[in-house]
């Protein structure tokens, strides 16, 4: 957990939603100078911190709105930080909460020096990293039609399909299988909407691979050095990751990805593990897509995951090998050197 502790003439917490603002501002005593709701709009903020813009700090709590009010602030040259939403366990546990008593807590963390950092994503890649998170959104939807056609073909006890249904030169007759109209109704849906989604994700594919390689081509280049690492997990890990130098330690990266689990001590005692829904959802998938991958047609990395499936389960082994995975990662792209298999699978 990072926290911000510089220290401003005034500070600014900001409750924030899609139509309004709770704002508190406080003086370095502490005394509150504003507190205040007002329309959500750039117009409404700017004039209400106009008096106190002379070393101002702003923050609000991560939430689906916050865009505009980072990129305000950027333009404006004022100081934002965003605070990370389940860390701030001060605004949800206390007696009452409204908008005006979470407002004055976020500036009580801020000039506390106890506010939870999250990361501000820069503008000019949000909109490629969001169309990329749309791009799993509907990959996942298209698996779900998929699923869908194999368990009608179970529910019926019908013979295997005996084909892979992700290629399009394999749908056809599929919906035949089926004696009841009904059902083959049901079936050519879920063929269609295939098809549809292949089409639709096909042109997002291209944009966002063209978008890639102006952005950072070499970083692109050495993530697909991975065996198992193709061009989406690429993608996907070159636009949640940004820039690895926001990671100080592997450590770092490590949590960030979800790939350790945390555990929880007191006075000596265990009380098992935590925080698994703290960090990035889409590389903690990344990974553990490119542990399965990476074991694909690789009998080095198979006969590596065999032994180490002696010592653990299977399950745990493929664990280790995406955590091993992306520590490798984060010393390829801080050191800039491609993806060594011998190295990796004797260390």
């Amino acid at each position: 957990m990072k926290f911000y502790t510089q220290t401003h003439k005034y500070y600014c917490g900001i409750d924030l939603h899609a139509r309004c603002l709770y704002v508190c501002i406080l003086d370095q005593q502490g005394n509150p100078l504003v507190h205040k709701n007002i329309n959500a709009t750039p117009a409404a903020l700017l004039k209400i911190i106009e008096p106190y813009r002379d070393d101002l700090v702003i923050g609000v709590e991560c939430m689906f709105s916050w865009y505009w009010v980072a990129d305000l602030c950027r333009e404006q040259q004022i100081t934002f930080i965003l605070g990370h939403a389940l860390y701030m366990r001060a605004i949800h546990g206390g007696k009452a909460k409204n908008d005006k008593i979470d407002s004055h807590k976020i500036a009580i963390l801020i000039r506390g020096g106890t506010f939870p950092e999250a990361y501000v994503y820069p503008r000019e890649m949000r909109g490629a990293r969001d169309l990329m998170r749309r791009r799993i959104h509907l990959m996942r939807k298209r698996s779900e039609l998929l699923a869908h056609i194999q368990n009608t073909n179970s529910q019926y006890n019908l013979p295997e399909i005996g084909k892979d249904l992700r290629r399009a030169i394999n749908r056809d007759g599929v919906a035949e299988r089926f004696a009841d109209p009904s059902v083959q109704k049901s079936i050519e849906l879920d063929l269609n909407l295939i098809g549809f989604y292949d089409q639709q994700l096909s042109k997002v594919e291209w944009f966002i691979l063209k978008q890639a390689r102006v952005y950072d081509q070499h970083s692109l280049l050495l993530l697909r050095s991975v065996p198992g690492i193709g061009p989406i997990l690429s993608l996907v890990m070159l636009y949640e990751i940004h820039t690895i130098e926001r990671f100080p330690t592997v450590q770092d990266f490590a949590s960030y990805c979800r790939l350790v689990k945390c555990r929880k001590e007191s006075a000596g005692k265990n009380y098992g593990t935590s925080g698994r829904k703290i960090g990035n959802a889409f590389l903690k998938w990344a990974f553990s897509e490119a542990a399965v991958l990476f074991l694909r047609q690789n009998p080095q990395a198979q006969a590596w995951l065999k032994k180490l499936s002696n010592k653990h389960n299977k399950a745990r082994a493929l664990t280790i090998l995406a955590h091993k995975l992306g520590r490798a990662v984060y010393f390829m792209l801080q050191r800039k050197t491609v993806f060594d298999q011998q190295r990796f699978l004797n260390s």
